[in-house]
């Protein structure tokens, strides 16, 4: 990833944070005719060494599985919140319009799992997904066994074991003070989800100055 300025970019932790909130990205991988991509949910998992792996599973047909020797790399893209930020919203002249945003990029060795890992990891990204709704969760358990067994054996699982992290929030933190202010009110009025999440974390940047939406 490239990062545009020092200021927008996310420590390792900021970042695997972010990524694990998400919960979902691209997995991405290049054989000898391009790069070949999946948008898939994950799970970050932490080993007794210390190493996050990032778990996610495709299906028997996908071709990122063969690529998953043990030795060639992958790349995952979490995407955060974004919004188009207007030239006319800033105080200073002349401001140039631009895009605020929030993406992590995670990448290492991809590792096919046995066909034996596909339950422990489904019942793990099930917990994960179902923890984020008012609702009692829905487990695999509930499932008729042979439809489960069944979904089950059309997926693999693959581990990413990541030993590279960048993450970049650009949230307009090279900007003047009455310029922050100006852009998070008018994300914050945009109507959108994106625009009043990027609007708190840019209030969370700067708590010191008056804005015109609550917390």
């Amino acid at each position: 990833m490239h990062i545009l300025r020092p200021q927008f970019a996310l420590n390792d932790r900021d970042a695997l944070r972010l990524a694990a909130d998400r919960g979902f990205g691209v997995i991405l991988a290049a054989d000898e005719r391009g790069p070949l991509g999946s948008h898939v949910p994950f799970n970050l998992l932490t080993r007794e060494d210390g190493v996050t792996i990032l778990q996610a599973h495709l299906t028997m047909k996908n071709p990122l599985l063969k690529l998953a020797d043990g030795k060639r790399r992958f790349l995952v893209i979490v995407q955060g919140a974004d919004s188009y930020v207007s030239n006319d919203w800033y105080v200073s002249r002349d401001q140039v319009s631009t895009w605020l945003y929030e993406a992590v990029h995670l990448s290492g060795i991809g590792h096919l799992r046995e066909i034996d890992a596909n339950r422990p990891h489904g019942d793990a990204l099930l917990a994960d997904a179902e923890s984020r709704l008012l609702k009692d969760p829905w487990k695999l358990a509930s499932m008729d066994p042979v439809k489960r067994e069944a979904m089950l054996n059309a997926i693999r699982t693959v581990d990413v074991v990541i030993d590279t992290i960048e993450g970049q929030s650009k949230l307009n933190q090279h900007k003047a003070d009455e310029d922050h202010v100006a852009v998070a009110d008018h994300l914050a009025a945009s109507g959108t989800e994106a625009g009043r999440t990027l609007a708190l974390k840019m209030r969370q940047l700067r708590p010191h100055l008056r804005y015109e939406f609550g917390e």
